[in-house]
């Protein structure tokens, strides 16, 4: 094996048995600073060779500078164990890797071993083969498939040795009687299926693992199967728990159980036969497709062999039913964003589950296995390009359809494990900014980021066309959906059984209302070439509202649409070359009343789909100021400025709403986008308020005014529907006097005037009605004090009379309008004031009591009170709050929850729960916005539109409401678990 100091070979061909791929820092001299670093770390840890690379002018030493200067988590890796690499001069890195499985697969050998320590040597060899796959990777010294392979043996490996160590002291201690302890696994009844990526061998970088574990009572291994369920759920939970404890060694896999039968309500572990119950009584068209991809992975093989054979009936079903084609359809609904609107957005993009992602080719052929692997034995393959290799043989699929799929999936597998290499996490959303952007494509070898881009956009493209084409052609309006008769005044017999059929439960209202529509009776329809038009929709757009399966609802609030609109002509003939936004209209009508009604009491908002960037373009700050500055321009007289701010952040709104329900935009950039239009609406207000105002009153001397957001527009995290709290701040000369206009006031009571006039201005109904309901109740001395408030009075209150929930709300303070200078200043005042010591026990007590009074008052309505249940947001952000009073963060403060959850300090909480947090806040925000978004009023789970459903457990990933629930359940019991460590003291 060659030494560093062998030039010729200094290319990574040492290592990875052929030269390393050309990977580029940002720049010489972050390369210069990553190889600086290296070699102190070498030179610690008295390892010359590596210490001579990392100072040499090699291809490997620019190879890994590169590499760290782009993956924070692989240059801390490097720095923690730089042995990990000084052995790579004695061995290859696949010959390396072999060695390590081998030493995984025999931790549970020895008869000494113990669970703490098979959880330290777990994570040290996990970590390694961690680090050596995604070398490899980046280095191209393999192809993605090796990788995916190579994730999933590790995966194998550490939860085989996990459940023969588990299974060899259950043995040991009398729980089990193994028919032989060397091989602890056979006969033991214990049953672990690898699902989803993990049974396909296609694990990512960074994925969780999906398991279920079954047992058989019967097993030799079971002196008493009544015990049985008790001691393999034990045992399964403390195999979660070896793998996915977080402590000072790192973490193995996060690993997920939800997929097993009825999770809310049955055992970590189940009984095989309760299960094969399950499946043919009960069992669900998408946990058949989950059981596609189910592979043994540890445990008892024969039993795991008996439990699929006996689900192959259940799984691959000789002739597909139409309920069951209906139910994949409804599959793809959950899955699929609205495509055919404008180019894809790179930044921002799930790589996963966005448009032409992984998701859509992991269907398409998941799809078609469901539909002929009953008849077709060789089309029940794991694996997804195999199956599209098979697929086209048997003639299901084109052969260029095969290989465009091929392609792009592992190309787009590649981006995926770009962005987790990055810092180990599990991530699929693309970074918004040039930075983030940069690091993936330069990981991935591209030379910038518009080559990238286009490369990405050709690619999610590819997957989107193939996609459509499984399930649509061209849109046949006078498809063979039946009878469609509305003329006359008697209902048609064929056509009441036509609309049944569609889904529609009153046929005969339902004939009524669209003979309204064809006799002309509302403005639309007037003309006879807008009822023509309709006529030719009329068949795509009932099939449209019956797919949303609240077909009566959504058609009656299409027509409360029609009846407002001017005219039809242009509408219609949108609607009938653009299934997209047919779909898109469906949707609107049968998931999100709250949407429906906006656009009934304001159609012109719907203008602003057919702008084909929208869904393309993130709605950022400098995106709305632009729109905002050519939307207001030509406004000269003060009403008319407020009536235009309302036309505008009305149709904002809806638009953003629209990237958030079509999977354009996540809950995270909503939340921002919601708030930067407050901001520079607010502003604008604000702006317009001072020039009115001026002229009457004329201004104060020094007179200056700064707006700080709180609450969720300070955090950035407004929702559709938020109010949005404010406390205005204001100084002036010391010396000023009244103010110099034609009606003078003194200081206090010109700026109290203004503020009203503000709030007036803001909130206040016209006819294209209100901008923002706002709330000042957070400004000092809440309603008792002045609207408007000076910075000294501000300053002192704050420093000597505040409470403690009014520092913690100051957390979330953001300076959002008002004078440049001024806010800076009142943003370095806040910086100092919670920069102020804080009395640790007293600022946790308050919280504490706090929380207790409000959970007392305002109990919540139920598990779907996301805000005040145990365990819920409020939860979440007193303990981001409480942490940044208390200095108990790592790193800059943010305003932002989510931000603050991230980054709160180890000696704060452990990795762990610090993780664990900031999962919960993404799933209860990602939730909170999609329902405030569509819903006026409270979830009420019994009556939910199945469209929402169907939205939420996209934006979750999950397959069934139930299990959404259960997850929500099982989430809020942790955060609140973690809650009570936190302010009780039991914590670290």
């Amino acid at each position: 094996m060659s030494a560093a100091g062998d030039r010729p070979r200094d290319d990574g061909r040492a290592w990875f048995g052929a030269p390393a791929r050309a990977i580029n820092a940002p720049s010489a001299e972050e390369a210069a600073e990553q190889l600086e670093a290296l070699g102190e770390s070498a030179r610690e840890a008295d390892l010359p060779r590596l210490a001579a690379l990392a100072g040499s002018d090699t291809p490997l030493a620019a190879f890994l500078a590169g590499v760290f200067a782009l993956s924070p988590y692989l240059r801390d890796v490097a720095r923690r164990d730089p042995a990990i690499l000084e052995r790579l001069f004695e061995q290859q890195a696949d010959a390396r890797l072999e060695t390590l499985f081998g030493e995984i697969e025999n931790l549970a050998c020895g008869g000494d071993a113990t669970e703490a320590g098979l959880m330290a040597q777990l994570r040290r060899l996990k970590a390694e083969a961690h680090f050596l796959i995604a070398l490899c990777d980046i280095a191209g010294a393999c192809d993605t498939r090796t990788t995916v392979m190579r994730l999933s043996r590790l995966a194998d490996a550490a939860i085989g040795a996990a459940v023969r160590f588990l299974l060899r002291e259950a043995h040991d201690k009398g729980k089990l009687a193994l028919p032989d302890p060397d091989d602890p696994e056979t006969g033991s009844g214990w049953v672990l299926l690898g699902m989803g990526k993990l049974g396909a061998h296609e694990l990512n970088f960074s994925s969780d693992i999906d398991l279920i574990a079954f047992f058989d009572p019967e097993a030799p291994a079971v002196g008493d199967p009544y015990e049985a369920t008790d001691l393999f759920s034990r045992l399964t939970r403390r195999l979660v728990r070896i793998l996915q404890d977080r402590t000072e060694h790192g973490y193995v896999f996060r690993t997920d159980l939800r997929l097993r039968p009825d999770p809310g309500s049955t055992p970590l572990a189940i009984p095989v036969e309760a299960a094969l119950n399950y499946y043919e009584s009960r069992g669900q068209n998408w946990e058949r497709a989950a059981m596609i991809k189910a592979r043994p992975v540890a445990g008892d093989r024969k039993v795991a062999a008996h439990v699929l054979k006996e689900l192959t009936p259940y799984v691959w079903r000789k002739y597909m039913d139409y309920a069951a084609i209906a139910d994949v359809h409804s599959i793809k609904r959950q899955i699929h964003a609205h495509k055919g609107h404008g180019e894809i957005a790179v930044r921002g993009h799930n790589v996963k589950l966005g448009r032409g992602g992984i998701r859509e080719i992991e269907f398409f052929v998941q799809t078609q296995q469901l539909i002929a692997g009953g008849r077709f034995p060789e089309l029940r393959g794991r694996e997804t390009v195999p199956m599209l290799a098979c697929l086209a043989e048997r003639g299901w699929i084109s052969d260029e359809a095969r290989d465009t799929l091929s392609a792009r999936y592992w190309f787009l597998r590649d981006i995926e494990h770009a962005l987790q290499m990055m810092t180990d996490e599990q991530t699929h959303t693309l970074p918004e900014d040039d930075g983030g952007l940069e690091r993936v494509a330069r990981l991935r070898g591209f030379a910038s980021i518009e080559d990238f881009s286009q490369a990405f956009r050709a690619a999610l493209k590819d997957v989107e066309d193939h996609y459509a084409a499984l399930f649509e052609s061209a849109p046949q309006l006078s498809s063979g959906v039946g009878n469609l008769v509305f003329t006359g005044d008697v209902d048609d017999p064929g056509t009441l059984e036509t609309l049944s059929n569609l889904g529609f439960e009153r046929p005969s209202d339902i004939c009524r209302v669209i003979r309204t529509w064809h006799f002309g009776r509302y403005r639309a329809t007037q003309s006879a070439e807008a009822r023509e038009r309709l006529t030719e929709l009329t068949p795509a757009l009932l099939e449209a509202f019956g797919a949303t399966r609240r077909a009566d609802e959504a058609i009656l609030r299409f027509d409360e649409f029609m009846r407002g609109l001017p005219a039809g002509i242009q509408l219609f003939s949108l609607l009938q070359s653009n299934p997209g936004l047919l779909r898109l209209l469906a949707t609107i009508m049968g998931a999100a009343p709250r949407l429906a009604a906006i656009i009934t009491r304001r159609p012109h908002v719907f203008d602003g789909l057919l702008d084909p960037g929208l869904l393309s373009e993130l709605p950022n700050k400098a995106y709305l100021a632009a729109r905002l500055d050519a939307f207001l321009a030509g406004a000269v007289a003060y009403e008319e400025t407020l009536d235009r701010l309302r036309i505008f952040a009305a149709e904002q709104k809806f638009l953003i709403g629209m990237r958030l329900l079509t999977g354009a935009i996540d809950a995270t950039r909503a939340g921002k986008a919601f708030s930067d239009l407050a901001d520079l609406t607010i502003g604008a207000a604000l702006d317009a308020v001072s020039a009115e105002f001026a002229s009457r009153h004329g201004t104060v001397s020094g007179g200056r005014v700064a707006i700080l957001g709180m609450g969720k527009l300070g955090s950035r995290e407004l929702t559709a529907g938020s109010d949005v709290d404010l406390i205005l701040l204001y100084d002036h000369d010391e010396k000023a006097e009244d103010s110099s206009g034609a009606r003078p006031l003194a200081p206090s009571h010109y700026f109290a005037r203004f503020t009203q006039r503000l709030i007036a201005a803001v909130s206040a109904p016209t006819a294209e009605g209100v901008l923002y309901e706002l709330d000042l109740r957070l400004r000092p001395s809440g309603n008792k004090g002045p609207v408007a408030t000076h910075i000294d009075a501000f300053r002192n209150y704050q420093r000597k009379d505040a409470w403690t929930w009014e520092r913690m709300a100051l957390t979330r303070a953001r300076v959002v309008a008002g004078d440049p200078g001024f806010g800076e200043a009142v943003a370095a005042e806040v910086e100092a004031l919670l920069a102020m010591p804080s009395d640790r026990q007293k600022v946790f007590g308050d919280a504490r009591d706090m929380r207790a009074l409000i959970e007392d008052e305002k109990p919540p309505r139920g598990l779907w009170d996301l805000k005040l249940v145990p365990g819920g947001l409020i939860d979440l952000e007193f303990i981001a709050q409480t942490a940044v009073l208390t200095g108990g963060l790592a790193g800059e403060r943010s305003t932002a929850t989510a931000d603050l959850l991230a980054r709160l300090a180890p000696d704060f909480c452990a990795p762990q729960m610090r993780d664990e947090l900031v999962e919960a806040f993404a799933l209860f925000m990602g939730l909170t916005q999609v329902t405030r978004l569509c819903l006026t009023g409270e979830i009420e789970p019994d009556d939910m539109p199945p469209g929402l459903a169907d939205l939420m457990l996209r934006n979750t990933d999950l397959p069934e409401l139930k299990i959404l629930e259960a997850h929500i359940e099982e989430t809020s019991r942790r955060v609140r678990t973690h809650f009570d460590a936190l302010f009780r003291g039991t914590h670290g």
